[in-house]
Parts: C-alpha cells; structure tokens; sequence
C-alpha cells in the first residue's frame, strides 16, 4: 500500500506519544470501585513519552588548529572559537571574514588528529620540547617568515606527517598530555546538558599507503574518566584490529564508554569494507562481533565526497553519483580502479555484510549513517551559501574553485570538487551526552547533506494505510515496530516487512523530491542485490508497477541569481509501504533517502559573489539528500 498525504502538521514527525501496550483506557466514571485500579491512559497523547521526539543536528568531526593539517593550511582558530561557532557565535575566520552559522548546532565533537596533537601551534611558538630537534627550528623560522618559505616547510610537514616520519614520536605523552588536558577541559567548558553537547573526541588517522581508515572516537564520558587515557595513534597502530583492543582497555580500566566512527571509505581504495582483515586473514566471526561493536556508526557524506553509492556498483540508480570523489587514495599516491569501487561505499559494504552474516551468523558492516563535516577551518560552516570549504586555504575567495584540494601522482581534486556536506541527525530524549551517545549507539540516525528536514523511518509486521494519516505517525511507529538502526527477525507466517516513513522539509531549503526505500538482499547464490523503490513521491507525481517514478521533480534554479523557488515539490512526505518482493529466508536491510528538489550549489553562490567564472563541467546546482540508518531483517 502507499498512501501520500501532504502538508501534515509538525508533529506528523516529531510523534508526540505513545501509550504502553498494558495499558487500557476506561473512562472514570464507567468504572467501579475494584477497578479503579485499572491502568489508564492520559488524556494528553504528550504525556508520559517514553521514546525519543526531538532530533539534534550536530557534527562528529571537527579540526581546528590543533591538528597539524589544519594549522599548516592557515587555521588560527582553536577549541574555544570552534565552541563558539557551533554554538551560533559570531567569529573572524583565518581569512578575515566575519563567520557565523545560519542556524546553531546541537552538539558537535571536536575530533583534532591524535598523531601531531597541538604540534603546529608548539611549533609556531618554538615550544622547546620541538626546538630540540634542526627540522624543529628549520619548520618554525620558515613558517613565521612566512612567503613560499612557509608554503614549502607546511609541505615537507604535511608529507612528514602522513608518513608517519615525523622527528619526534607522535604518541609521545609529553607532547600529547598537556594538548588532551586541553581539549577535555575545554569540552567540559562548554557542555551544557539539556541546551549544547560538547562530546570528548579525538580523530585516529590511520593511513595505510596512502589509503584511508580514518576513524572519529567519541567517549559518552566526560573529564574524569576521558581524561585518565592519552588518544590512541598511527604511531601506536595502523591496524583498526588494534584500536578496538585500545577502546576495549578504556572502558576496562575507567567504566567508561567509547565508540568510533569510521569515514572516507571512497578514499580507502577498496580497504574500508574489505573482504579480508586489514593484516590480510580472512574474516572470522569474532572479528565481525568486535567490529560491529565498537563501529555502530558510519559517516556516509562529507566535504571530501559522498560515500552512500557509486554508479558504477549501481548503474540503475539515477541519483547514485552524487559529489562522488573516485580518482584515488587519501593522497593521491595510487589510482583508482573498478575493483576497489565494492569496499569505499557503504551500500556496497552493506551489502556484503549480509553475505558476511550468512556466512559467518554475525554481520561485520553493520552500519548506522550519520553525515558530518570534516572542516579543518573550526567552523562547522556547509550550508550552500555559507560554505567556508575544507582547510583555510580553501576559504571563500574567487580562487578557490581551481585551488588544488588533493593531488598527487594519479591525479587532483579541485576546489570546485569539495562538497558542502554534512551534518548527523541524532533522534535522542534530550540533548546531553548519555542520551545522544545511546541513540547513536542504537543506530537511531541519519545523515544528511547539509540540510536540517527531518525524517522518520519505522519497520514492522503490522503497519497499514490508516498509520500515515496520524498526527503522531511516530506512535505508531514505536506501538507496532522498530525506528532507524533496528531490527526485525524471524517473519510471521504469510507476512511481509511494513514500513512507515515520514519526511518533512527544512524550513530554510527546499521542497522534497521523494522518499525512496534502498534495499538490499542475500539470493539463493549467496550474493547480495539491491534495488531501489520509490514509495512517496511529490506533485502527484505517479509510481509505476516497478516502483519507480520516472518523471522528474524539475528545477526552478536561476543559477546567476543563485535562487529558487519552491513552487515545486511538497513541504512534507509519509506513506506505508509494503516490500512486495520479500522471501523470508533472506537476509535484508532497508533504508530511506529522502531527496530534495534542485537549489543553487555553493559554487552558483561564489559565482555570483565574487563575479567569478566557473571551470568547465563545474555543478552548480544540488539535490540536498537524507540517508537513515537501516533497518535490517534477518531469518
């Protein structure tokens, strides 16, 4: 069944309650004495909610200049300034503009590089623990001189560092300990439970000949316990393996809690979602358990490329190649090639973590989404028009679109190739660190591209049409199933999957495009399939017997004047859908990708700011996207 209703009222989404399944209601009057004992139900649906209502937006990875990658490229902005720019502050940027969010964050990690942690701020003021060694004293005389000799001496660092050749032991707790003692400090500062979450985190940046397996920490603790250990480093191990035996000695020695958060699988060559361990071993079950432990999450659009499919894994998906980031690693250093593609991007590792699962009883790729930014600039800044690019090098100006963002021998990525993207979408009881590390935990999440609508996602047995045309669709959804990150097991006889999705706009972009469910399945050969249905659609658009709709949402872009108008597409989207190809004994997942209709790119926005012309095949249009967290079924 599909049913689409437009222009719900808010809490279409937000679902105020739900009342527990013991409870009966009876009037008062109608009841004797005896059963005055009854349970009852309130008369307000909002009281007594016991599942998450509110979303937070927030960003899980953010640089300031405390890592050395930041600071080489012009960030002068630390922790401090970083707080207060995700909080809604006015701050100057590197590059002298005044900089402020359209609209405040929720939460944010700051996740500095462990490897080089406060390194270039050390160096800049020739800190003696550097001034020991002649690259120390060479590197801080030509960064203050400044001109190409600073240009020359960020590079040889840069390289240094990526290599992991750095003269001093990047997991030195000397130079570590103060710089963690600062950052933890400084996120105590300014938590604020109930209105601003400050979570403790810190980026592992494990590179492998040059292939990404780049990992954000976050603790759900706070100074007490984060503060007892010093961060983990590619000095220590670059082994994810060996990482997660780090975690698992945290929380053995602190009580504490810590998950991670892997990214940047497109820049990984294949090493992200292999199909053996990093050391070269097959994949075993206890791998698989310890992996979906600590990785509940992954991070599936940012500024370097989104990561949610590729159209050459998924040539029937028209919307597949989406900011895709596919020449080669990390740096460059070695090519891309097709064979690589099936271990960078998550649908493809979702998929073969059901093959895993059928092999091996657990599954290794296990997968929730979130998005987040990867700025190195302090500011969490990827709304389209104020977008303020990957590093300060890249900060608005009319040059950067054809700024070299990486290069190596095998190719480069220009400005212009950077991607205003992405924040974390967390559905949580309240805004404190317990209640947003356990949704995020439990899977219950979603990405997006930039853009703030929000979306629910509910699977079950039993969901029917009468379900999308509630005030409180999301009563129904906890009452009858399980919400984004959940699972549903074993299928009542004759019965198929149920689902129930909700979209609304975010009031500062545009109308939606359609809500499409991605799934995908283990067949009788032990390969995994996918498939794409779109179960609501805007405009009265219709849905033909395959599922798709293949008429366009169109665009009402003026690209020189960088505007739009929503006269197309609908504010909001619900339906039910029932999967009309499901066969019990097969492994699934579904998840939703909420699309919405085109409006300007950033770079339509510097065009028209800085009066600058585009390079050739530059977009400059974009259809800002959702991607929830799975639902996954299993035999």
């Amino acid at each position: 069944m599909r049913t689409l209703i437009r222009c719900v009222a808010v809490m279409v989404l937000l679902g105020a309650s739900v009342y527990a399944q013991a409870e009966t209601a009876y009037p008062a009057s109608l009841l004797d004495e005896d059963a005055m004992e009854l349970p009852r139900r309130e008369f307000s649906p909002y009281a007594n909610r016991g599942f998450p209502t509110n979303v937070y937006f927030g960003d899980t990875h953010l640089h300031t200049s405390l890592s050395v990658d930041a600071g080489v490229f012009g960030n002068q902005l630390g922790v401090e300034e970083a707080y207060r720019f995700t909080r809604g502050e006015e701050v100057t940027a590197s590059s002298g503009y005044k900089a402020r969010l359209g609209r405040p964050l929720d939460f944010v990690v700051i996740a500095d590089h462990s490897d080089g942690m406060g390194f270039f701020p050390m160096l800049l003021t020739g800190d003696p623990l550097l001034m020991g060694a002649e690259e120390g004293r060479r590197w801080h005389e030509a960064i203050n001189e400044g001109g190409e000799a600073a240009v020359n001496a960020a590079l040889e660092l840069i390289n240094q560092f990526s290599q992991g050749t750095l003269p001093w032991a990047t997991n030195d707790p000397e130079l570590m300990r103060p710089v963690w003692d600062e950052m933890v400090e400084a996120a105590e500062q300014y938590n604020d439970p109930g209105r601003f979450t400050a979570f403790i985190g810190y980026e592992w940046t494990s590179l492998v000949g040059g292939n990404n397996l780049h990992r954000v920490m976050v603790f759900r603790d706070g100074v007490e316990k984060a503060g007892q250990v010093i961060p983990f480093t590619l000095g220590d191990s670059a082994d994810p393996e060996d990482l997660w035996e780090h975690l698992a000695a945290y929380e053995a020695k602190t009580g504490g809690r810590v998950l991670a958060i892997p990214h940047n699988g497109n820049l990984s060559n294949g090493l992200m979602f292999d199909v053996e361990t990093l050391s070269g071993k097959k994949i075993t079950k206890e791998y698989a358990e310890k992996r979906q432990m600590w990785e509940p999450l992954y991070e599936t659009t940012q500024i370097k490329g989104d990561g949610e499919a590729h159209p050459f894994l998924s040539p029937d998906d028209e919307f597949a190649d989406y900011e895709t980031w596919d020449l080669g690693n990390l740096d460059m250093s070695e090519a891309k090639t097709d064979e690589m593609l099936p271990g960078e991007y998550l649908r493809s590792g979702l998929k073969r973590g059901l093959e895993f699962g059928e092999k091996l009883g657990v599954d290794p790729y296990k997968y929730g989404q979130i998005g987040s930014t990867d700025s190195h600039t302090s500011m969490p800044a990827v709304e389209e028009e104020n977008f303020f690019g990957k590093h300060s090098g890249v900060e608005p100006s009319p040059e950067r679109v054809t700024h070299i963002a990486v290069g190596g021998e095998f190719g480069k990525i220009y400005g212009w190739q950077m991607a205003s993207s992405g924040y974390a979408a967390v559905w949580a009881t309240e805004n404190t660190r317990e209640a947003l590390w356990d949704a995020m935990k439990r899977k219950e999440t979603y990405a997006t591209t930039g853009s703030r609508m929000l979306v629910r996602f509910f699977g079950g047995w039993d969901f029917a049409e009468e379900d999308a045309q509630s005030r409180l669709p999301a009563a129904n959804g906890y009452a009858k199933g399980v919400p984004m990150g959940g699972d549903l097991r074993s299928a009542p006889d004759g019965k198929a999957p149920t689902f129930l999705v909700a979209a609304m706009k975010d009031a500062m972009s545009g109308n939606l495009d359609r809500i499409q469910i991605i799934k995908g399945w283990v067949a009788a050969d032990g390969k995994a399939r996918e498939r794409i249905y779109d179960v609501a659609v805007s405009d009265g658009r219709t849905i033909g017997a395959d599922g798709r709709c293949t008429t366009p949402v169109g665009s009402t872009v003026d690209v020189e004047r960088a505007i739009w108008t929503n006269t197309i597409g609908d504010p909001e989207l619900i339906a039910v859908w029932t999967d009309p190809d499901f066969d019990p004994g097969q492994r699934a997942f579904y998840y939703v990708r909420v699309l919405e209709i085109p409006t300007p790119r950033w770079t339509a926005y510097d065009a028209l700011r800085f009066d600058a012309e585009m390079p050739e095949g530059t977009p400059m249009t974009t259809q800002e996207r959702a991607y929830t967290s799975p639902i996954w079924y299993t035999p």
